[in-house]
């Protein structure tokens, strides 16, 4: 059985900066969002009462195939080597990935709603020529209408992952979260991955935080956002100052719920 774990939590949060580092070490594959929780999701109904043929399939028979899908996409992956699947929508399907993978962790990566909202409007004016496909190639009347689009629980960038995430944190599968606060990470990065790598088992790697390289052009081009994977190569905090009106970015100045201990019930690992 593949050695499996799963990165997911926020956009613009720290995950794909997190797999650039974890790709590092030669033993972990990670890369940003892959397709594979989308064939997850394309493959259930057909085992399903909405198909003609749910008659055929076991629930063992449903996890092989499930497991199945994951063997297939990672089959040119050494042997022994530890994957981590990255898609923000994994924390909605957390029973799924208990189900089919037990000893397998959900890494989080978390960061105040109001800074998100805030990367991605800077990501837009980097890019006043293109329409992005995050608001359905539609540009928005202005900031305000986009937050809303962003904001929505249903198909939003982060409304979605928002509430997935909430769903699986007071879930009885949150002991399989592990998240990790964007500010920690940048500002700590060997600390917390040295964190990470104890929670996780995996015996302790030298990570340079002075060289880190990652970026997905073709990607970013499809997304009408050039730049939005790109990682810079020295980890550090930067100060600046928000670019949305502060009224928006204090709207969801309650939306981190993962930094208050009396939200923690079932006592999620917050790295």
């Amino acid at each position: 059985m593949l050695h499996l774990h799963f990165i997911s939590g926020l956009p613009r949060s720290g995950s794909t900066l997190l797999c650039a580092l974890l790709r590092q070490n030669p033993r972990f594959h990670a890369a940003m969002t892959s397709p594979v929780v989308s064939l997850c999701s394309g493959l259930l109904p057909k085992m399903s009462g909405a198909s003609e043929f749910a008659v055929f399939f076991s629930g063992e028979r449903r996890r092989a195939i499930l497991r199945g899908l994951f063997d297939a996409y990672y089959a040119d992956i050494p042997t022994g080597n530890i994957i981590f699947d990255t898609n923000r929508t994994w924390t909605g399907k957390a029973s799924l990935l208990k189900e089919l993978y037990p000893q397998s962790r959900i890494v989080c990566c978390v960061r105040e709603v109001g800074w998100i909202i805030d990367s991605v409007e800077r990501m837009l004016r980097k890019n006043p020529t293109q329409v992005s496909r995050i608001f359905n190639y539609t540009p928005g009347s202005s900031v305000y209408s986009r937050v809303e689009t962003l904001m929505n629980s249903e198909n939003g960038l982060v409304g979605l992952a928002w509430s997935s995430l909430r769903e699986a944190w007071f879930s009885e599968s949150a002991k399989q979260l592990i998240v990790i606060g964007y500010e920690n990470l940048v500002r700590e990065p060997d600390l917390t991955l040295r964190r990470l790598y104890e929670e996780l088992g995996e015996k302790p790697f030298k990570h340079d935080f002075d060289r880190v390289t990652y970026d997905e052009p073709d990607y970013d081009a499809l997304l009408g956002m050039p730049g939005m994977h790109r990682v810079r190569e020295k980890v550090e905090y930067q100060e600046r100052e928000i670019c949305i009106p502060p009224d928006l970015f204090s709207k969801y100045s309650d939306a981190s719920f993962w930094l208050r201990p009396e939200m923690n019930r079932r006592g999620v690992k917050i790295l």
